[in-house]
């Protein structure tokens, strides 16, 4: 998958509580769906506008942690990134959301202002 890593929550969890503010968390969910909960972090940025916001990606020095419902969408955008020459680790959450929440991790209400607003 063109280099990309793959998470599981649990590890998300502790990369997250280990390097805070190097990590950037990206969800690409639907806006509809970020508001049933979001990783506490997270920044909206639903997969559908990613390829408008390739800019911002482009000189990024942290690691760039996707995470969608299931994990699929997510990976769509570490592909893409990768393909457009993005140098940032690109990382995917396996099983995305869900299994966040089946390993018992918390998620927070959408708090975070909007990557592309």
């Amino acid at each position: 998958m063109l280099g990309i890593k793959e998470i599981d929550a649990a590890s998300l969890a502790a990369l997250l509580e280990a390097r805070g503010e190097s990590v950037r968390l990206l969800d690409v969910r639907s806006p509809e769906e970020m508001a049933q909960g979001m990783i506490a972090g997270g920044e909206a940025l639903p997969l559908h506008l990613l390829p408008l916001q390739l800019d911002q990606f482009r000189n990024e020095q942290r690691t760039l942690v996707f995470y969608c419902r299931s994990g699929a969408r997510s990976a769509q955008a570490c592909q893409f990134l990768a393909r457009q020459g993005v140098r940032a680790e690109l990382i995917n959450l396996r099983g995305g959301i869900i299994d966040w929440v089946r390993a018992g991790q918390p998620l927070t209400a959408p708090t975070r202002q909007a990557a592309y607003a």
